[in-house]
């Protein structure tokens, strides 16, 4: 008689290796400029090793419930940490950076299967009343991982090297690995499904469905990470991945429609709570990973802040969710899910607006004090969006149900950092052009400043006119340094915008009981 697990043993270890793979993507960001100085390749070039990554991701993320049909859950999850473990080994001991790239590929394929099958691993392991701890416990791997990451990718690449970010995969794939095999394993109904489609020849493998997905998510892909880098919709490069990922996701989209047993069940979005719960997942990876990338920046370029410090700013954020996450797990089973939706949305909005009041002169408390009130918003939508999008799906569709909402938190992702790199650029460029409009000697404020830098100099022993050209660079630097800070206020700006589109999708909201009918169906 096979003994019961504690499935709590169960979350914590298919959180583990999820957690694992979304320290390592933040942590590589940070390891960028010691990659290209290791491998003598120019930074613009080392960004393959993001780019390369990321395509491997968004080609799997939407196959990996097929995958788990044809190979069985449990043992697709532990292909998955064993190729994500063995290729970060082999990433930290790569020669050159053609290889790492290569290595890089090999790893995005094993994460990009991670986050969705750990999702349905939790939706099978936990009955409808006890998903929401289950998810809270999944929402702080997926806030506190990003935190984490660059702070500590900046400790262990200053205090050992770069391929040390690759290295401490190891330990822990292994450890996924051998309590994975120990304590998880495929649900009756799961099996029952995957038995039922083998007998009516459901599994055959959709070569078209599979090659369009692949390439139509690579191409974007491709187009999201390098549309900043290569000037967007000015080159032939990206413009010609653009119109091959149209195509392509547009045949998907008809071709899947049509397949008996599609690699990716679009029909499922006709249900109007899980289409909704995938809008809110959209807008979270927007605004969350907008915000993530948005941050260190700002504060790296404009305060003059280390990565390590600037990650630092990060974690009061990740702390809010861990402590609110408990309180939010009881609130779900007494407050509507449209209203902790909605009024996480708000608080995520001003949170982001709260940023707009930044100056060159804010120090870090009033810094972390902005994440910390992003993270308080946070912490209400994760639980609530997990139990909206599985509130009126049959059991059978936990598995590609849970590869749809990774896919749409992923893309939001990918959109949100797209967004805010291109915009800080343009917006700097804006912003710069309309302040060097005021640096002409006919501008009283500027003649004021120049000559009190040019007589501070003067007194420390140089003459006036090498004050004078000092002075000037003095003032050249603060106006890129100001027109960089209003550029980032904007973006905030936006993303405080585009959050308030979440109060909008939670009106649509069907209602269901936590734990109800409905809910457990």
């Amino acid at each position: 008689m096979k003994r019961d697990i504690n499935p709590w043993f169960i979350a914590v270890t298919v959180t583990l290796a999820t957690f694992m793979e979304l320290l390592d993507t933040a942590v590589a960001n940070v390891s960028l400029p010691h990659i290209a100085g290791g491998m003598a390749t120019s930074y613009d070039e080392s960004t393959w090793v993001l780019t390369s990554y990321l395509i491997a991701n968004a080609v799997v993320l939407p196959l990996s419930a097929w995958l788990s049909r044809v190979f069985g859950r449990k043992n697709y999850y532990m292909g998955c940490v064993t190729l994500f473990t063995i290729s970060s080994l082999l990433c930290g001991l790569a020669p050159s950076l053609s290889l790492l790239i290569v290595f890089r590929i090999l790893q995005g394929i094993g994460g990009g299967g991670l986050a969705p099958v750990e999702q349905a691993i939790l939706v099978d392991t936990f009955p409808a009343a006890k998903r929401p701890a289950a998810f809270a416990l999944y929402s702080m791997a997926i806030v506190t991982a990003p935190a984490v990451g660059p702070p500590l990718g900046g400790w262990i690449t200053d205090s050992f090297s770069w391929r040390w970010v690759f290295f401490i995969n190891i330990p822990i794939g292994i450890v996924s690995l051998i309590l994975t095999s120990r304590l998880v394993s495929d649900p009756p109904e799961f099996k029952q499904e995957v038995d039922e489609a083998r007998r009516a020849g459901k599994l055959r493998i959709d070569y078209v469905g599979i090659l369009l997905v692949a390439i139509g998510f690579a191409c974007l892909e491709v187009v999201l990470d390098r549309g900043q880098l290569e000037d967007w919709l000015e080159s032939s490069f990206i413009m010609g991945f653009l119109a091959i990922a149209v195509v392509a996701i547009i045949a998907a989209i008809i071709w899947e429609l049509r397949h008996d047993d599609p690699v990716i069940e679009l029909a499922l979005l006709k249900e109007r709570n899980f289409a909704i719960a995938n809008g809110v997942y959209f807008l979270i990876g927007f605004v969350l990973f907008g915000s993530t990338v948005l941050i260190p920046q700002m504060l790296q370029s404009v305060y003059g802040y280390t990565a390590t410090n600037a990650g630092l700013v990060l974690g009061p954020g990740a702390m809010v969710i861990v402590v609110m996450a408990p309180l939010v797990v009881r609130m779900v089973r007494q407050i509507p899910a449209s209203v902790m939706i909605a009024f996480g949305f708000t608080v995520l909005g001003l949170s982001m607006w709260y940023y707009c009041s930044f100056n060159l002169a804010s120090d870090y408390a009033h810094e972390a004090w902005a994440r910390a009130v992003q993270g308080f918003g946070l912490a209400f939508l994760f639980v609530p969006t997990s139990q909206l999008a599985y509130s009126y799906l049959p059991k059978n569709k936990n598995n590609k149900a849970s590869s749809l909402t990774n896919l749409f938190r992923n893309w939001g992702g990918s959109f949100g950092v797209a967004f805010v790199t291109t915009m800080a650029a343009r917006r700097a460029q804006y912003h710069q052009s309309v302040l060097v409009g005021h640096i002409t000697n006919f501008d009283a404020s500027f003649n004021t400043t120049l000559a009190g830098i040019t007589n501070h100099l003067v007194d420390y022993g140089y003459s006036a006119a090498d004050g004078t050209m000092s002075a000037l660079r003095q003032v050249h630097g603060l106006l890129h340094q100001q027109a960089a800070m209003l550029a980032f206020l904007d973006c905030f700006w936006f993303l405080g915008v585009a959050a308030f589109a979440g109060p909008v999708l939670a009106l649509f909201i069907r209602k269901f009981r936590i734990g109800g009918q409905a809910a457990g169906h």
